[in-house]
């Protein structure tokens, strides 16, 4: 992208809300992925924290209805998926939104 470039001073906007909602549709594939040997158990999934050495699974829960993440241990949370992914790749948000639109076959970008 050049800095003569529209795109490089009006980015294309980033649909969050879309994506989250996208997200949730397919929540425990998405999980899976990127949180692999956790488990649901009722409306939650439970995992091992890969950035902390977890010897087992529990204190880092996901809800699977809402997105809402949180471990317990350290008190690292979040409040939706695209917050979690990018917790877990140490990415912006931003980058992790389109990670998860790439996943889910479906554009980043707000519709016009």
């Amino acid at each position: 992208m050049s800095i003569f470039s529209d795109e490089f001073f009006n980015p294309p906007k980033i649909d969050f809300k879309r994506i989250n909602s996208a997200a949730l549709l397919n929540v425990t594939p998405i999980l899976r992925r990127f949180l692999p040997g956790g488990r649901v158990v009722g409306n939650e999934y439970l995992a091992k924290n890969p950035k902390r050495p977890d010897r087992k699974i529990g204190s880092f829960k996901i809800n699977t209805k809402t997105g809402r993440w949180a471990d317990f241990a350290t008190g690292d949370r979040g409040g939706d998926i695209i917050s979690l992914v990018a917790f877990l790749r140490d990415i912006p948000q931003g980058q992790a939104a389109r990670l998860i639109a790439s996943m889910l076959g479906i554009t980043a970008e707000v519709r016009s």
